[in-house]
């Protein structure tokens, strides 16, 4: 039964003294007043929570360079209270000026209705999803931890900083946090702190008809560090909690704030009316007589800002640390060096070489062997030389194969938890100095598809090892065997999906992920053994998506067949059957259709001929490749679920032979 919008949940001390906070109030509902649209309730309601942590020295941030390596990082993951946020920003010192604030919500404004990385100067991910910042936070503390063990010397602790998050019922609410913090318990991350805005209100009211968990029991059986509950309203309570917790040396810490959502707002504070709607100008009104606020407007008086800005105090902060790593430089040159590669994203200088001797050596050795396995023998190739690569799996390592010789100490065992994964993998990229990567079962996608869909829209660069990508997987039936994964995830925008066929083409996949600065990709591989069907020589081909990999013999072709990954086979097999009854026929092998699709105009037209009649083969949903084969082309796939059975005796059953892509160029030659 739906709560009344009017039940009220008060909490914590009721006045409204500070005018720091009281600053970051006044910024959040007029933003929200001006532009008829946002959430004034969270920012009003955490205002001391973040001014203890934000105006009182205690984060470690230069609002002149949001990229220092070593600040301490902070997420909002209530990111509908994004307001609070932005209001820091600006009164802190950073690059968004008070237009910004007023321009909030609106078309290519720095204020944007949820915090977006790289969009507005000092957030640090894109939040909204309730509970993934979160998970993005342990990602980043998990970072900080593995930096700090790798580069930190004796007198020299170059990676030492902090994760906060605040974050509220609806992220608690959220099964991925129990995933990530569950694990965040298990690997100790002291140095990761939660603030949790315990309001006791939602959308939809009081949550107490829907949330009852004993929050504090529960964390403290993750194994963190547990404080208050504490007055959320009290800045030096606050500010006692967040000392407390900095002291924690082998846990994670959970400050329980008690609130009151809305506060200041004299008729709306603790009901769930002041969550997602404006206040309206007769309650901002009241509101600025109730807090002592006689100001206009987006006014902020500059008794109240010197008290803010932390612009000089940051760039002492970062000029310290740059003078005890210039220290660090000079006692130890290499590890320097490699820090500052790693944060800047930047690859081994003998990256290509690397790629180049592993393609040339696949190619000396040719083996038919799953993808799945391609890949490990890819990652024992590459990732010894490359530290910056953490891998991981949902409890899979041995199915997916993301392990490699040497790699306990840069493989995670995630447990069963694909969500927690790849959110935690999103925090880890970034953070900055390592690359992600972790396996699951394809089908599993679905489990950590909003989590994918994030690191494609911060454009980050993670690294999904999707196995056991069909019903090439044969007898766990269909609950296991991908049908529409593929084409879905090839949908998502900036989500590069490599479906490799041998080796080689698995080789040129990995490179391309990893020299990949803009965005994650998803690596789909089989279990079943694929044959070899490339060489070294290809290799610049395939890394342009599509390629012509074997050219119609006997004269022009009169049709071009479309293979990827474990079907790749069929058409080339097709292609000698219908050579046979002297049909000519170009085979192309398209194992990324968006990279494929960034190629100029020119190079599509001449692998994919307009005006030839094409089929596609793909143990898939068949619809995605209409956009190659047109309305009077053909798609040899599957549309239905799968069955429980030997490989073979499933491709025959669902008809994806090398004789169905034959009669499908028949069909198509004939119409």
């Amino acid at each position: 039964m739906a709560s009344n919008s009017s039940d009220k949940v008060l909490r914590g001390s009721p006045g409204c003294t500070d005018a720091r906070a009281n600053a970051l109030r006044a910024l959040a509902m007029d933003a929200v007043q001006a532009a008829n649209s946002g959430h004034p309730g969270a920012p009003m309601g955490m205002a001391e929570m973040a001014t203890a942590l934000w105006a009182c020295g205690v984060l470690r941030h230069n609002p002149a360079n949001p990229h220092w390596a070593d600040r301490d990082r902070f997420v909002l993951s209530n990111g509908h209270a994004s307001m609070l946020l932005y209001a820091l920003l600006h009164l802190s010192g950073y690059a968004l000026p008070m237009d910004e604030l007023k321009r909030f919500r609106q078309l290519h404004s720095k204020t944007p209705g949820h915090p977006e990385v790289d969009v507005t100067p000092g957030v640090e991910t894109t939040t909204g999803p309730l509970g993934q910042g979160l998970s993005n936070a342990v990602g980043m503390a998990l970072a900080e931890q593995r930096l700090a063990r790798e580069f930190n010397r004796p007198g020299y602790d170059i990676v030492n900083h902090h994760s906060y998050v605040f974050l509220g019922d609806g992220c608690l609410m959220e099964g991925i946090s129990h995933e990530v913090c569950s694990l965040a318990g298990v690997w100790g991350l002291n140095k990761l702190i939660a603030l949790y805005d315990d309001n006791g209100i939602s959308i939809d009211g009081p949550v107490d008809g829907w949330f009852r968990d004993d929050t504090p029991a529960r964390f403290a059986a993750y194994g963190w560090k547990v404080i208050g509950p504490i007055d959320g309203h009290d800045v030096r309570a606050v500010g006692s909690a967040l000392e407390e917790a900095q002291a924690s040396t082998d846990k994670p810490t959970l400050i329980v704030c008690r609130t009151t959502i809305g506060q200041g707002s004299p008729s709306r504070a603790g009901t769930a009316k002041v969550h997602g709607e404006p206040l309206g100008a007769e309650e901002i009104a009241k509101t600025r007589t109730a807090i002592g606020w006689p100001h206009a407007p987006f006014e902020i008086p500059a008794e109240v800002r010197a008290m803010w800005d932390a612009t000089e105090v940051g760039q002492a902060r970062e000029t310290g640390w740059k003078a005890r790593f210039a220290a660090y430089r000079a006692e130890y040159p290499a590890e320097a060096a490699d820090f500052e590669r790693r944060m800047a994203g930047e690859l081994p200088a003998n990256f290509d070489a690397l790629v180049q001797a592993a393609i040339t050596g696949f190619g000396d050795k040719p083996e038919a062997v799953a993808s799945r396995k391609s890949s490990q023998k890819v990652l024992a190739a590459l990732a010894p030389q490359v530290p910056e690569m953490l891998g991981g799996s949902a409890d899979l390592t041995g199915s997916n194969l993301t392990d490699f010789p040497g790699c306990e100490h840069r493989h995670i065992s995630y447990g069963v938890r694909e969500f927690g994964m790849a959110a935690i993998m999103n925090g880890v990229a970034l953070h900055g100095g390592l690359i992600p990567y972790g396996g699951t079962f394809l089908t599993f996608s679905d489990y950590s598809r909003n989590a994918i869909r994030m690191a494609a829209l911060m454009k980050k660069r993670v690294i999904h090892v999707f196995t056991h990508d069909s019903i090439g997987l044969g007898e766990d039936g269909p609950t296991h065997q991908s049908v529409e994964h593929v084409p879905a995830l090839r949908l998502m925008p900036n989500l590069d999906v490599w479906r490799p066929a041998d080796t080689i083409e698995t080789a040129v996949a990995w490179a391309s992920a990893l020299r990949r600065t803009d965005g994650p990709a998803a690596l789909a591989l089989s279990r079943q053994v694929l044959p070899v069907a490339t060489t070294p020589a290809l290799a610049d081909a395939i890394a342009r998506g599509g390629y012509v990999l074997s050219e119609a013999a006997g004269g022009a072709p009169r049709a071009v067949l479309i293979g990827t990954g474990s079907e790749l086979q069929l058409a080339l097999k097709a292609q000698a059957l219908l050579a046979g009854q002297g049909v000519p026929v170009r085979v192309v092998s398209m194992p990324c259709t968006s990279v494929f699709d960034r190629q100029d105009g020119a190079y599509q037209d001449a692998v994919l001929p307009r005006g030839l009649p094409a089929v596609a083969v793909e143990a898939a949903q068949p619809d995605f490749w209409r956009k190659y084969v047109g309305r009077e082309g053909g798609v040899v796939g599957i549309a239905s679920y799968g069955e429980s059975a030997p490989a073979a005796a499933l491709y025959k059953h669902f008809g994806i032979t090398a004789e169905a892509v034959v009669a499908e160029v028949q069909r198509c030659l004939a119409a």
